[in-house]
């Protein structure tokens, strides 16, 4: 199966710890995210699809690679397209699990992210809801393996999941956390993702799967809280000043955040973060459409989306 990129690009299967796997899509930007797949004996579970359906299918060709035994369960760790379009590629026979949530935005959604992208080769996507949800905690086993899937309340959505596995230290901390691409809080909360964050932390992983960008360890939820608490502060400046979001954006110095993929996303943080220094409830209702509208305004053209 072909992709445009190299070789150096292509997305890849990497075992972080026994029986555990991260299917990882450089560069991490917009709608390459992460997915993941756990292996135990006659059970197989599989955290996040992916965004396309040409993806999606190599994503299930790489697992056929480690086990003869094909996937049960698919989790999602939140509703966006890029995580869960390529749900229908496993399921059936798989049971699509995530938090009652996300099966709502999902509906709600549909296949609307395809728009933003038309060039996108996004294949035939079915959009497969979740069948299975939950609301506060849940467990799911692969064998006697078991993985906990946590809703830490709104963050990077109002629907997301944790997958925590205690037995091998790994967490996939779904778009809550990114490593080396800017977190994207718009339909979430910045307060409520540095919540989520502590709550990652106290788990004390060895090992993280971010939402988007390289595996690595709890140094991670540094990085995410240090631009959190940076977007917390232009906000408050801003607001006190009486400056919009897209004027605060325009003068702020990204300083080491620079280096982040997709820094455009400093623009729509900034609403959210409006928005809660203003008194609005984390996960509170946003202008989406016109958000990402100015986004582009500021970015100078549509962001880039390799899917």
């Amino acid at each position: 199966m072909a992709f445009p990129d190299d070789r150096d690009t292509a997305p890849y299967l990497d075992e972080i710890e026994d029986g555990v796997y991260a299917f990882l899509q450089p560069d991490g930007g917009w709608c390459l995210n992460n997915a993941g797949v756990v292996v135990n004996g006659d059970d197989v579970v599989v955290v996040d699809t992916a965004a396309t359906e040409r993806r999606a299918e190599l994503f299930r060709a790489l697992i056929a690679e480690v086990t003869d035994v094909a996937p049960t369960v698919v989790v999602n760790t939140h509703f966006h397209g890029d995580h869960t379009f390529g749900n229908f590629v496993f399921s059936p026979p798989a049971a699509v699990v995530a938090h009652e949530a996300a099966r709502r935005e999902m509906l709600v959604a549909g296949l609307g992210l395809q728009g933003l992208w038309p060039n996108v080769r996004w294949g035939e996507v079915t959009l497969r809801p979740p069948t299975v949800t939950y609301r506060d905690r849940m467990d799911v086993y692969a064998g006697e393996l078991r993985l906990e899937l946590i809703h830490p309340g709104p963050a990077h959505t109002v629907t997301d999941t944790v997958v925590w596995i205690p037995d091998r230290s790994v967490v996939f901390a779904g778009d809550i956390v990114m490593s080396g691409v800017t977190p994207f809080c718009l339909m979430g909360s910045i307060e409520g993702s540095l919540r989520a964050i502590e709550r990652l932390r106290a788990l004390r992983p060895s090992v993280v799967v971010p939402g988007h960008g390289p595996v690595g360890g709890p140094e991670l939820f540094d990085e995410a809280e240090e631009y959190l608490r940076w977007i917390k502060r232009l906000a408050r400046a801003g607001v006190a000043a009486g400056r919009s979001p897209l004027e605060t954006a325009r003068a702020a110095d990204l300083g080491a955040f620079a280096a982040f993929i997709d820094a455009e996303r400093i623009l729509p943080n900034l609403h959210r973060a409006y928005a809660e220094e203003r008194g609005a409830a984390p996960g509170a209702e946003l202008d989406v459409l016109a958000c990402f509208t100015e986004m582009v305004e500021f970015h100078g053209r549509l962001p880039t989306c390799h899917a």
